[in-house]
């Protein structure tokens, strides 16, 4: 009796409780759902999962919204530079779906060689079918539309990994695997965001912080430069005279998007010189880490080469049987900005590298003396 008139007198306005009559109805809801946790643990997962689909469904969506507008943009480029009558969407999602299949590596012997080969051909095929699509477009354009096809081919496969583990996770309900992809969706998101800056800079043919090091070689050869010839597939060496030094330098020729293959070229050039290399310098953008300032040059010992490794194995074999030293210099930049259009600051640092490599092989190299300098990085937007 005691305890029911206690209760009305919670329920009677006029004794001004209505704060602890809250305050008793909360306590009551939240004690209700412990014990439902408490006795059904798999609910609580249950509606923690949810949760997490939900989450996991909206950035899908985003991610989905970039691809599209890739897409867009490809199709759109496609038809200014080829044919605007035609239907384009099937031959460009057919291309969107390329991949080359990594050889076998349980017996590494010639691993390299065997990789450079389906790179190779997978790049002369890609770019063939590139060139159907824009019959009239020049070769430099087709170059650099190809590299527009493979950011497209990226976020596709992007896009498709992410949501095959969304739709197993829903359809499993495990909630280990829908957190692990919950994890990493925000740095995916991001790299697909840098997808959607460089689809842009690619179809406008604009210069990209990648470019960096080859643009440092473009203005160390500037008003220097004796003979250029073509070393290997669109892969130029210019050969100029420093305070009395013989310069060779490799790099990818432009103005159109590609890498060019700087290990087979500086292979090449060295072993058909009367006079072996006193060094051989390598310059290219790297990945700077979060806090870093961009445009930041940094240098050392080794090969500055990205990518899958065999132009950078090639220097190494190289320089190892005719004992040269290897010298580097790397500019630091974001993934971001290194694929998006150059920025000020990494623009300015390659004129601080270019001081620098000037001071090394003038300290490094004696008077008739040979060095090879190999800017490496993609030539979109950067002069022949």
């Amino acid at each position: 009796m005691e305890m029911a008139s206690e209760f009305l007198a919670l329920l009677n306005p006029a004794t001004g409780t209505g704060e602890n009559l809250l305050s008793f109805i909360l306590s009551l809801i939240w004690i209700a759902f412990l014990m439902v946790f408490f006795l059904y643990p798999s609910l609580g997962q249950r509606m923690q999962l949810g949760y997490m689909l939900r989450d996991l469904e909206r950035k899908l969506q985003k991610l989905k919204n970039i691809k599209d507008e890739i897409q867009t943009i490809t199709v759109d480029t496609v038809k200014r530079e080829g044919s605007p009558e035609s239907d384009l969407s099937k031959e460009i999602e057919r291309l969107s779906e390329f991949f080359l299949i990594q050889p076998e590596s349980m017996d590494p012997y010639g691993l390299v060689y065997k990789l450079e080969h389906i790179l190779e051909t997978g790049e002369s095929v890609y770019e063939s079918e590139v060139a159907k699509l824009v019959p009239n477009a020049p070769e430099a354009r087709v170059k650099t539309l190809t590299n527009l096809f493979e950011i497209l081919r990226g976020i596709n496969t992007l896009y498709r990994v992410v949501r095959h583990y969304y739709l197993l996770g829903k359809k499993t309900s495990n909630i280990y695997l829908v957190l692990q992809i919950q994890m990493v969706l925000p740095q995916l998101i991001e790299i697909a965001e840098s997808y959607r800056q460089a689809a842009v800079a690619f179809s406008k043919g604009q210069p990209i912080g990648d470019g960096v090091g080859v643009l440092v070689v473009a203005k160390l050869a500037d008003g220097l430069e004796k003979t250029r010839y073509e070393i290997a597939k669109d892969t130029i060496v210019q050969e100029l005279e420093l305070e009395k030094r013989r310069v060779y330098i490799v790099r990818a020729q432009g103005p159109g998007g590609t890498v060019g293959r700087p290990g087979e070229a500086v292979k090449r050039l060295v072993e058909s010189l009367s006079e072996q290399p006193k060094l051989i310098v390598t310059i290219d953008a790297a990945l700077k880490l979060e806090g870093e300032e961009t445009g930041k040059i940094a240098e050392g010992v080794g090969v500055a080469i990205g990518g899958p490794g065999v132009d950078k194995y090639k220097i190494e074999e190289l320089a190892k049987s005719r004992n040269i030293p290897l010298h580097a210099f790397v500019i630091f930049q974001s993934i971001t900005e290194a694929i998006t259009p150059m920025r000020e600051s990494i623009a300015k640092a390659a004129d601080v590298v270019l001081e620098k490599v000037r001071k090394l092989i003038l300290e490094k190299a004696g008077e008739g003396d040979v060095v090879v300098i190999a800017g490496v990085g993609n030539t979109v937007g950067v002069g022949a």
